[in-house]
Formats: C-alpha cells, structure tokens, sequence
C-alpha cells in the first residue's frame, strides 16, 4: 500500500482548507493513511510531516507497519498527544477534526489539554471530510485484496451448500461458514453473520438464530470475510424443497431487480439511478412495498462506506468505486428473499466480484 502518497493527497486537499493541520482520530483513517492496525491511535497531519501517537502495547507492532509517518508512543490518550503535539508546532493557527468521528465530549476533553489561548480557536470543525473522498476510489492494491476477499466468499457460499439441510440451526450454518473463512486465511468476519431461514428470511438482518432450518422454505445467506483489513460482502438465498409458485415468482423477481442494477453500473451514472434500475423492476412486479432498504452501499474498510446506493442519491459512480448490490423483498410472517453482489466500478461499466451463483437453488 502506497500511504505517502495518500498522505500526498491529503495534504493537497487539507491545504485548500486553510489549515495548517489535521487531526485524524477514525481508526479505518488512521489505518488507511499510515498501515496501523491497532486499536488505540491517533494521526496527525501537517503541511510537512506526519505523526503517528499510540501506547506502549503497540510499540513493536507500529515499528512493523508504519514506514511513512514517525511513531510516537505515550502515555496518556493518543488523540490528546497528537493534539498537543499539533499545537506546539511552529506557524500552527489551526488543526482541523472531523465531526461525523468526534463526539461532542471528546472534543471538550482535547480543548481542555491545549492552552488557553488556543482552547477556543485551534481545533476547527471541517465543512467536509477530507480523507472519506480518497478511500472512496480504491486503487490497484486495494482492489486485489478485495477480490480476494470476494472470491473466497463465493467459495464459502459452496462449501455452506453441502451443510444445508432441514433441522440443522441457523447458528450452526454460520460458525461451520466463519471457521471455514478462518481455514482460508480471513482475520475475521465483515459484520455478524446473516442465516435468515424460513418465516426468519423476512428479516433484512436477521442474524444466525438457535431456530432450526424448516423442512421447506428459503435461507437467506449474508456474510463477509476480512482479508488484510478490506472486506467483502455478498448474500445468496436458497430454498429447501420445491419453491411454491409466489415465493419462485417473488425469486425470479428479485434476481431480475438485482441484474438490472448490476448492468446499471457504470461511470457517471448517478447512484439514484441505480437503485432506480433495481426498484423499477420491483415496481412492475408489484413488490415496490416490500423492498425496504436501499439497493446498495459503498465497501472498503469498513463494510459500510459511500456512497449510499439508494433513492434520490446524487453521487456519480467513478472507476475504483465498490459498491454492493442487494435488492431483497421481504413479507413478514412469510419469507424473504435477497441477492448481492460486489460491484467494481471500471472505466466501461461495473464488475461483479462475487461470481457466485445466483439461480435458484433447491435444496
């Protein structure tokens, strides 16, 4: 990973700022400008240099993974370190934070470590982020551990078919799935595991439950896996037994509504367009009320990121974005069905990262 040149970056957009710094107190942030993956740090930025703060626990770990910032460990809290830190360098008016990442105590806790003069004017709320719009465009390396992650998804998603069978419980499903993702190198999982089975399908999020697989009905499947930090994530739902007629037809729905806004994907296209791509189908196949959730979100680090694939939304699709894919409809009492894929932006159109298979299985 190239993180001087993120912190390249950053630098460019936190001088059309005004700042003189920046404060960067998000882990996921934290480890995309600088490598680290420990639980307690902070990262502050300069015109000319950068500056990692972390405790004792980590030293040996941050000497390992940060080559393009100078590692400090203290002992108090990182953020007011770096806080301090910022404040004491030359020509420093000003750091900036982000708001949507510190909480209105926090902020109060690091002015009250400044000095008095600076406690009302150093730290200044950013008018918008400024490292969300670089990890909203993946780059090369990123993008390879992604599909990794993908593809080792879809091979779970094979190996959990062979499991599948009436009165096995939902929890059982997911912990043979997450201790296969473990036997394929995953540092863990993207978010708790959905095994949605039965009435339970009509759940968005209905996570692995002590109910036990129906004789007939669909499993809906969401899951992800984490491979060196990036995610994946992808949902697949079967059926045990013959489908009736309404729940295939509600199937064959859903996975045209998923197609259609796959084949929407492409640069320029507006996210509310693609998630217009999917509703529509819904809509024409009366099933608009029961689609609930917008049609996809933004993957990287963090499972949820931007942009937000849903209705009315503005952001224009660019080459290195990844986006989900997951209409679903869902009638409480009945069932639920959901598809999802991975989609990579490119330069001519959208990329499916999770070639599993997505007919209907029966089981």
């Amino acid at each position: 990973m190239d993180h001087a040149r993120r912190i390249g970056l950053l630098r460019r957009r936190l001088t059309k700022t005004g700042l003189s710094g920046l404060l960067v107190t998000h882990l996921p942030d934290v480890r995309y400008l600088s490598g680290f993956t420990g639980s307690s740090a902070a990262l502050a930025i300069t015109r000319r240099s950068a500056r990692l703060f972390t405790d004792g626990r980590y030293k040996t770990q941050a000497a390992a993974e940060v080559a393009d910032a100078h590692v400090d460990i203290v002992t108090g809290p990182p953020a007011v370190a770096a806080v301090q830190w910022l404040a004491a360098q030359p020509q420093m008016e000003s750091a900036g934070f982000d708001p949507t990442h510190t909480t209105v105590a926090e902020l109060s806790r690091l002015r009250k470590e400044l000095p008095s003069k600076l406690r009302r004017s150093f730290l200044t709320e950013l008018a918008a982020p400024l490292i969300e719009p670089l990890r909203l465009i993946k780059d090369e390396d990123e993008l390879k551990l992604m599909a990794e992650a993908a593809l080792i998804g879809c091979e779970l998603f094979e190996h959990i078919l062979h499991h599948i069978r009436p009165g096995i419980p939902e929890v059982e499903i997911a912990a043979e799935l997450e201790h296969q993702a473990r036997l394929k190198g995953a540092e863990g999982m993207s978010f708790e595991t959905i095994v949605a089975s039965g009435e339970r399908s009509a759940l968005p999020h209905g996570k692995a439950s002590l109910t036990l697989l129906p004789r007939k009905g669909f499993v809906t499947l969401d899951f992800g896996i984490i491979r060196e930090g990036y995610c994946s994530d992808m949902t697949r739902t079967v059926c045990l037994g013959t489908p009736r007629a309404e729940e295939r037809n509600a199937y064959e729905a859903v996975l045209l509504a998923q197609g259609n806004a796959v084949a929407a994907v492409a640069p320029g296209v507006s996210c509310g367009e693609v998630d217009e791509a999917a509703r529509s189908i819904l809509r024409k196949a009366g099933m608009a009320d029961a689609f609930t959730h917008s049609t996809g979100h933004g993957v990287g680090i963090e499972i949820h990121e931007s942009p937000r694939v849903g209705a009315e939304q503005k952001t224009r699709l660019q080459p290195g974005m990844v986006v989900t894919i997951e209409p679903g409809v869902y009638w409480p009492g009945k069932f639920g069905i959901r598809i999802e894929d991975m989609v990579a932006v490119t330069k001519t159109g959208g990329q499916i990262m999770t070639p599993a298979p997505k007919a209907l299985i029966e089981l």
